[in-house]
């Protein structure tokens, strides 16, 4: 999917120049909310995708998708991974790793909607290899 037929519902934010550095790829983000539960548009282009990583939390936290546009992709670690769309929801339990990212023809966008925990963080790990991601297909 081009650019011009993407359309994102949420404004797509600016280049994600803060976590650059766990995406291949660019992706932009634009925070919705911060109150209560942090909300943001996370928007990727085309075979953009953010490292492998783990939601951590003492009690509670972790993470769940609502995919807004496009087609892309969620990957828990040792499991195959699994098209998204437009719809789908992935709910990410603390202590899950995993990736997640565009379609390599495709710009994605969700909604990444922060599950409040005790001691939340991101553990941020490896990058998903080229070759990892051509054999998704």
């Amino acid at each position: 999917m081009s650019e011009e037929k993407f359309q994102d519902i949420f404004e797509r934010g600016p280049e994600n120049d803060a976590y650059a550095q766990y995406f291949v790829g660019q992706s932009y983000l634009n925070i919705l909310s911060g109150e209560g539960v942090v909300i943001a548009n996370v928007t990727f282009e085309p075979g953009c995708r953010n490292n492998w990583h783990i939601h951590k939390a003492d009690k509670g936290g972790g993470q769940v998708l609502l995919c807004t546009g496009g087609r892309g992709w969620f990957q828990e670690w040792g499991k195959p991974a699994r098209k998204l769309g437009p719809g789908d929801v992935v709910a990410i339990p603390a202590g899950m790793k995993h990736w997640h990212g565009a379609a390599g023809d495709s710009w994605f966008a969700h909604l990444a909607v922060e599950v409040p925990g005790e001691n939340g963080s991101n553990e941020w790990l490896e990058s998903v290899s080229d070759e990892e991601y051509a054999a998704l297909g």
